[in-house]
């Protein structure tokens, strides 16, 4: 009989098998898992809750319960005693290969079902940010893949050892092996691969081919490791070495087996996304290097072409550089890992470089040689795939490039000179970039980009002036509102799928209201300049960051899930007052968070400042409801709480118990039990009027650049308190 007859055979008998169905009916269930029990995205978008935690989860459980799958199939005409009569009417190593692929088959139509069965579930869930390609990516790779390669580290396993229990146990070491040892390590973590947000506002490219690739490096390893496997295949009454010995006397099959698996290994050792910089952080390298004798730099530009499709860069940068010396010199630039330079020229002319290999917070060192001439323009010519920080390599996604979404940051943007002074107070800059003609260019900073020349194929150049070595450049299909408040024109941008929600959060009135008050009663934003504020939205980053001219909002901050937080407002228009409040106390004013115990932290102050604007504007005695009241009915829950009177039984209970009980007590202490002894600081300060001096105090404090954090015993010594007289219990 033909193989396709066989595989045809197979197939049926496996559809008509109980533990196939029961196998196959887990797997659709196993998304269940991600929305309560299972969620390792972290973020609070949308699309992270609702889809990528569900898909991750089908992926880890469907690949357990298709591997387990697969060694009871496999071991069915064993324990049938079968085996000899079957290995009589087809070859053994045919069947294997018939079996897989009937098993390889059955993972593919429980991939189809899953995704058709959950798709109005995601849909109603994710709400207007719902995008179908990211659905179908989500499923195909997180999922998807995690099939075939449980079923076949599984089969491997068996064909190794022939024995149920033990492939078994194997295959567990294996799973647990990714859920745990290898879980921060994004190549190696073959079943939960390292998602930890996906974007609802803008693309996720970036994050799909990361994981994709780690799938396919191990789908050629894994492959080539069941071809080993099938060489051991026991035949004429062999054991695994003489089954060995005879299987690979075709030598097309060890050369197959070796093909999979070396291609696997330079796929690992190859890979694109991530870069090899020193994992110690406090190396500093670079900013170490002494300044090139007699050169100066007077002006660089740059002409930058992000490639959307493939989310790589090409670009030229010029430099006006100035060599008083008489001699060559060696100038160096921090270039992103990912990029390779393909010429430098110095007045046309072809000089000297070389790339180094060591790398550091995510850049590698490009040297070139100048000429001995006085003055002269060096050429770069550079592109490529850039890569991210080997430190962050779980929280991968932050260089996206697609048609949605563009950040550019430093070295990505050109290469940054390192050893140059500039001729005068600072370099001026000129960049260019061409981008889709849908997508807005928003310098982060002062600068302000404008339209400079429109090209055929729906692609537009923007230019804007700058200063300085680096810079960040963030692009993307927005939305741009500018709103007069505080004395300065806000320029608020976010994302054309979010608005929806921010016309629900009335943002535009939010940004006015808490700009209003915060700078009445704290004062202006320091990174507010020449009269203007950018106000930016970026893809989901993990937080916040702030400059002269620009400060950026995470967008997790403003989904739909973290605006129905009742612990930073009543409403959705109070959470979005909170996240704006953070732009000072959390970015004007930092807080060190390395002491989880501690109530003491940006939060405080900023539930307190909304509770006070809300208070402002819906009178007090719906800010007492919404806000006082819940505080103080939740402080007393949790000095109540088992764990808090007992802190020793904590220590007893389960590493994931404890995470979980420790986070669910921290939110209380920073959400609810600092405003109240805020509050009541307030009382014993001499009422708000005081406390808003105290507090601008604070905000406009001189800082100590060594520990620029604002500290609980600052604040306790502006109020002229004791930190037990602010005690509630």
């Amino acid at each position: 009989m033909k193989s396709t007859g066989l595989f045809a055979r197979e197939f049926h008998r496996l559809l008509h098998s109980r533990p196939a169905w029961l196998a196959l009916l887990l797997t659709l269930l196993s998304p269940l898992a991600g929305l309560f029990l299972y969620k390792p995205a972290a973020a609070d978008t949308m699309l992270s809750l609702y889809l990528a935690n569900p898909a991750l989860a089908g992926g880890v459980a469907g690949g357990i319960f298709l591997g387990l799958l697969a060694v009871l199939e496999l071991d069915r005409v064993s324990r049938s005693r079968m085996d000899a009569l079957v290995d009589a009417a087809v070859l053994p190593l045919r069947m294997a290969l018939v079996r897989l692929t009937a098993l390889l088959a059955a993972g593919l139509l429980a991939t189809a079902v899953t995704m058709l069965a959950w798709l109005p579930v995601t849909w109603s869930l994710v709400g207007s940010v719902f995008d179908l390609t990211d659905y179908c990516l989500a499923y195909l790779i997180f999922m998807g893949l995690a099939l075939p390669l449980a079923i076949l580290a599984a089969a491997a396993f068996y064909q190794f050892t022939r024995r149920m229990d033990l492939s078994l146990v194997l295959f567990a070491a294996f799973c647990g092996l990714s859920l745990t040892l290898w879980a921060d390590e994004w190549q190696l973590c073959w079943l939960n691969p390292s998602v930890w947000a996906l974007s609802d506002d803008f693309s996720n490219f970036r994050i799909f081919r990361s994981a994709a690739y780690m799938r396919f490096t191990w789908l050629g390893a894994l492959a080539g490791f069941w071809g080993l496997s099938c060489l051991c295949v026991r035949q004429y009454g062999e054991g695994p070495f003489g089954s060995f010995i005879r299987n690979i006397r075709r030598v097309c099959r060890p050369i197959l087996v070796l093909a999979l698996l070396a291609s696997s290994v330079t796929a690992y050792a190859l890979q694109p996304f991530v870069d090899h910089s020193n994992p110690d952080l406090s190396a500093m390298t670079f900013s170490e290097l002494e300044y090139a004798d007699s050169v100066t730099c007077s002006h660089r530009s740059a002409q930058v072409t992000p490639r959307t499709d493939s989310g790589s860069v090409t670009g030229t940068a010029s430099y006006e550089f100035q060599n008083s010396s008489g001699k060559e010199q060696t100038v160096s630039f921090a270039i992103n890992p990912g990029y390779t330079v393909s010429s430098v020229q110095a007045d046309g002319e072809e000089v000297p470089f070389r790339v180094g290999d060591y790398q550091e917070y995510n850049e590698a060192m490009l040297e070139v040689t100048l000429p001995a001439k006085e003055e002269m323009e060096l050429e770069i010519r550079y592109g490529g795939f850039p890569r991210e920080d080997r430190t962050t390599s779980t929280m991968q996604g932050s260089a996206e490039i697609s048609r949605e979404y563009i950040c550019l940051t430093n070295a990505s943007l050109s290469p940054r000179l390192l050893n140059v002074l500039p001729a005068k107070d600072s370099i001026p800059v000129t960049m260019e970039i061409t981008v889709p003609a849908h997508m807005s260019v928003i310098p982060f900073g002062r600068a302000e980009a404008r339209a400079v020349e429109e090209h055929d194929d729906g692609i537009i150049t923007w230019r804007y002036e700058d200063e300085g070595t680096g810079g960040i450049l963030y692009a993307g299909d927005y939305v741009r509102q500018d709103i007069e408040a505080g004395g300065i024109t806000v320029q608020f941008y976010y994302g054309r799928k979010h608005q929806a929600i921010m016309e629900k959060a009335n943002a535009a009135e939010a940004v006015r209201k808490v700009v209003d008050y915060c700078t009445e009663h704290y004062g202006p934003l320091s990174f507010g300049a020449g009269g203007s504020l950018k106000l930016i939205q970026s893809r989901t980053a993990g937080g916040g960051y702030a400059t002269d001219g620009a400060s950026l909002l995470d967008e997790a901050d403003f989904t739909a899930a973290n605006l129905s937080d009742p612990d930073k407002g009543g409403a959705v228009g109070e959470v979005f007052i909170h996240e704006l409040v953070h732009q000072w106390w959390g970015l004007a004013n930092m807080f060190d968070g390395s002491d989880a115990e501690s109530p003491w932290s940006a939060e405080g102050l900023t539930v307190y400042t909304t509770y006070r604007i809300v208070k402002e504007l819906y009178g007090e005695d719906y800010a007492r409801e919404q806000y006082v009241n819940q505080w103080q009915q939740e402080a007393e829950d949790y000095y109540l709480n088992y764990y808090v009177r007992s802190p020793e039984y904590l220590q007893e209970l389960p590493q994931s118990k404890q995470l979980e009980i420790s986070n669910s007590l921290s939110r209380v202490r920073q959400y609810c039990e600092m405003p109240l002894k805020i509050l009541k600081a307030e009382t014993l300060v001499g009422g708000e009027e005081s406390m808003d001096q105290i507090l601008k105090g604070l905000f406009n404090r001189e800082l100590d650049w060594s520990y620029p954090y604002l500290t609980y015993q600052e604040f306790l010594d502006a109020c002229n308190l004791t930190e037990e007289e602010l005690n509630l219990a």
